[in-house]
């Protein structure tokens, strides 16, 4: 059937080259009924296809499967009834279903992000989209360098790999916008572009920008400009051609395929709780901040086994016993009488036994006192914002903000999300807690990642999302007008 299908295209080119090639009924300028347009769409004419009428469309959809994107593309020359078919919505969704991202990842980036900020409040509909051309489309994006620098560690990578490539600690305190900071910036990229083997003037570049900035005063408002324009700036100097600047809650919501909730991102240093409408932080209703993250966690473990007589060699030991064996307690006091006794191998030469630490160590997140902080737990910051939420009225849907995505290493805490669930359940009234929903982070650690690979693979990237130099420049210099 491939060389049937061959020798079709080679005749139809053939004919192509012919004067008589020219007339086209459906072009002409004489217009035809609408019921002859429709006959003409849905059937070939003997003379231009032969045999290959007498194939059953569904017979057809599956040869097209077969032969793949390229062929089927090429097919849509041979005559005006299978142009209709391969443009066939469903044969080119089938072609994404068997890409390399997932379908429901694809589908939520095309029909809610393809089109930049602000994003659509009502997403496009998908007889509207032409997935043929969405498929090409995608196709040509060349990908882009992912850098998602938190203030703990750093995730760098290509968009078109399934995982970042490469891990370290951050060498910048992004919160720091004090001087010399492009110097400090440039190495900082650098040093990612060198380690990825990447010359800066040939791809595009992603950076998540860490939540540094809080509240909604001028003075954070123009740390938060200065931050991103700073950023810009030195790429652009390293003659990026394209940058596109995303803050990390945003992205790690984009992952979970929202465009609407609240993100509880476990930094390193604390925990941020994102307010997101449509895509934008919601500062005006107010970022809630607890000052309880990563590096915390791992030094009460420490602290613990310290206690308890356990030694290890390193810190790295503590955080991968945190990552391996701990976990969130759904009922805390309920916990306490049971055997919670396991083991994990560090290394093939070091076992380490922990008990009640595997369930103390992020329990300090509800019960921040436990660990001797001052401060409310992290329940109560979800719900403070969501009652702020309630209370600001921002759209009609009071469901937007129901939904609560958790981001962050340690927020893959076996049991964290059921519990804030149920804690959050406890503590707000049922007006507000009816519905709520906390998600588990989407890509475990890498979900800000992900949410960066999902933005630079849309088929719309570069011209919905990225900022080039030029655009920058004139950015700036209206900035400098006004």
């Amino acid at each position: 059937m491939n060389s049937l299908i061959r020798k079709v295209l080679g005749s139809v080119a053939l004919r192509s080259g012919s004067p008589s090639s020219s007339s086209d009924p459906i072009s002409s300028p004489n217009p035809m009924k609408d019921y002859d347009r429709f006959l003409q769409i849905m059937y070939v004419q003997t003379s231009s296809t032969g045999d290959f009428d007498r194939i059953p469309i569904d017979i057809f959809m599956q040869i097209l499967k077969i032969l793949g994107p390229r062929e089927s593309a090429r097919l849509r020359t041979v005559c005006k009834a299978w142009k209709f078919l391969v443009s066939d919505n469903r044969l080119w969704i089938y072609f994404l279903q068997n890409g390399p991202e997932t379908w429901d990842s694809v589908f939520f980036a095309e029909t809610h992000l393809r089109f930049g900020y602000p994003l659509q409040v009502f997403p496009a509909q998908i007889h509207d989209l032409s997935f043929m051309h969405i498929y090409g489309q995608r196709m040509e994006v060349p990908g882009a360098v992912i850098i998602d620098g938190g203030s703990g560690y750093c995730k760098y990578g290509w968009s078109k790999y399934s995982f970042p490539s490469g891990q370290s600690a951050t060498f910048l305190e992004f919160g720091n916008i004090e001087s010399p900071m492009s110097s400090r910036l440039r190495h900082f990229f650098s040093t990612i572009c060198s380690r990825m083997q990447v010359k800066t003037s040939t791809q595009p570049i992603v950076v998540s920008i860490p939540l540094c900035h809080y509240d909604d005063t001028e003075s954070a408002k123009s740390s938060r400009r200065q931050l991103k324009d700073a950023i810009y700036s030195t790429l652009f100097d390293m003659n990026v051609p394209a940058v596109c600047a995303i803050n990390q809650a945003t992205l790690a919501l984009f992952a979970a395929r929202r465009t609407s909730g609240i993100v509880v991102n476990v930094g390193f240093h604390q925990t941020s709780v994102v307010p997101i409408l449509h895509g934008k932080v919601m500062h005006k209703v107010g970022v809630e901040v607890v000052g309880m993250g990563a590096l915390k966690l791992t030094g009460f473990l420490r602290d613990r086994m310290q206690q308890n007589n356990i030694h290890f060699d390193s810190l790295y030991t503590v955080r991968t016993l945190k990552e391996n064996l701990c976990y969130v307690a759904l009922d805390y006091e309920a916990e306490l009488s049971k055997d919670t006794q396991a083991s994990f191998a560090v290394t093939p030469n070091s076992w380490f036994t922990l008990s009640k630490e595997r369930f103390q160590t992020g329990e300090i997140l509800f019960q921040p006192r436990m660990a001797g902080v001052q401060a409310m737990g992290l329940h109560q910051a979800v719900a403070l914002c969501m009652d702020h939420c309630h209370d600001a009225e921002l759209t009609g849907d009071d469901n937007w903000y129901k939904t609560v995505v958790l981001a962050g290493g340690s927020a893959c805490l076996p049991g964290l999300a059921a519990r804030l669930e149920k804690e959050l359940q406890g503590l707000l009234p049922p007006s507000i807690s009816n519905g709520i929903r906390v998600l588990p982070p989407p890509h475990g650690k890498h979900s800000v990642w992900f949410g960066a690979k999902l933005v630079s693979n849309l088929s719309t990237f570069h011209k919905s999302w990225c900022m080039t130099r030029k655009q920058f420049r004139h950015h700036s210099k209206r900035k400098l007008m006004w």
